[in-house]
């Protein structure tokens, strides 16, 4: 590819258990070529902070903005361990930020993380900040990732329509067909699942869908669950992290509390793929829900899926792929969200730049 440029994206997710990082070469148009990928884990103490945060839309006592110190401490820390383990130069970093408060309604949104500081400390211009313009312009604020789903697409020269599920702390798909895309949040992804193992269990995941795979499934409960209006308004649309917080399962047991959770996930997958202009192909699943034989059986018995990984995608970096992406869109003046993807009122450019000098 001509005129492109090597971009490391930094995505530190809803489930909130440390940092991707993806650098891929790219142009802002096509996919590009991955080069190299990694995992920095957040240690105790910054999960705990940010828990602390969530919800919150002003920081009356001083907390976000300890929490945003450590999350930025904690990235650059990432930047210069890739540095150093990866003999390759990084024209820019795009840099997601960590997700406390999501309420588009009310035209707001925040994601904590100094992009001035990253830029500053790690010597490499960053891009960040990609959802605030997005909303002041009448969107959702996500999913911000479509475009890059499409470009993936066409990469791989897939039948289409083809959709991408992305399923980490909340679920979101793309569908693309030719020039079109279409997007949303589909409901719960992994958030309420790993809420209730980390209660019932003091880990937050049920890894590998062991819990899930011997529960039973509460069907009246979920229909009851998907009643939510959410489920029946048309695309695009969005949700906060904890928006289905009171959809709980606390009179089960471990086992059955998993499985009613995850099928609550796969339900509101489906709902959400009926929304789009016509069936799907295949609908290639990435983010850690992928992982979950519970849930990926679930969509299985609906439609026709895929893991990311067999399709040589790397499942666990495809949103750190997406925000390097989005960064060079950002740098170069091309849009980063759609009226069809975000519901804005017109194509918009997100992102802010922060130069290292």
């Amino acid at each position: 590819m001509a005129n492109t440029m090597t971009a490391l994206g930094l995505m530190s997710g809803t489930s909130m258990d440390g940092i991707d990082a993806a650098l891929i070469e790219t142009d802002g148009q096509n996919a590009g070529k991955r080069i190299a990928s990694d995992f920095l884990a957040y240690p105790d103490d910054i999960k705990t902070a940010i828990r602390a945060c969530l919800g919150l839309s002003a920081d009356t006592d001083g907390r976000v903005a300890a929490a945003e110190t450590l999350v930025t401490d904690w990235h650059i820390k990432m930047v210069r361990n890739f540095a150093a383990a990866h003999d390759h130069k990084i024209d820019l970093v795009g840099f997601h930020g960590q997700t406390i408060f999501h309420d588009p309604a009310n035209g707001r949104t925040w994601q904590i993380g100094d992009g001035g500081r990253l830029a500053r400390e790690t010597g490499i211009d960053v891009m960040f900040d990609f959802r605030t313009a997005d909303v002041q312009n009448g969107g959702q604020g996500a999913p911000l990732l479509p475009l890059y789903h499409q470009a993936l697409i066409r990469q791989a020269n897939l039948a289409e329509p083809a959709c991408i599920l992305n399923i980490g702390g909340v679920g979101n798909i793309a569908w693309t067909q030719g020039d079109d895309i279409y997007a949303c949040d589909t409901g719960p992804g992994n958030a309420l699942i790993d809420d209730w193992m980390l209660r019932q269990t003091g880990t937050a995941m049920d890894r590998n869908g062991e819990a899930a795979s011997l529960g039973k499934i509460d069907e009246a409960r979920i229909e009851r669950w998907m009643q939510n209006p959410f489920f029946a308004a048309p695309a695009p649309k969005s949700l906060d992290r904890n928006a289905f917080a009171d959809c709980t399962v606390d009179d089960m047991s471990t086992e059955d509390g998993a499985a009613t959770l995850a099928a609550f996930t796969v339900a509101s997958v489906i709902r959400a793929l009926a929304l789009m202009p016509a069936p799907a192909s295949k609908v290639i699943v990435a983010g850690g829900g992928r992982k979950n034989p519970a849930i990926m059986h679930g969509l299985g018995s609906h439609v026709a899926v895929a893991n990311a990984d067999q399709m040589g995608w790397p499942g666990d970096y495809m949103e750190a792929e997406g925000f390097a992406y989005l960064a060079v869109r950002a740098l170069r003046g091309l849009h980063t969200s759609l009226p069809t993807t975000t519901g804005c009122e017109t194509p918009t450019i997100g992102g802010r730049l922060a130069t290292a000098k």
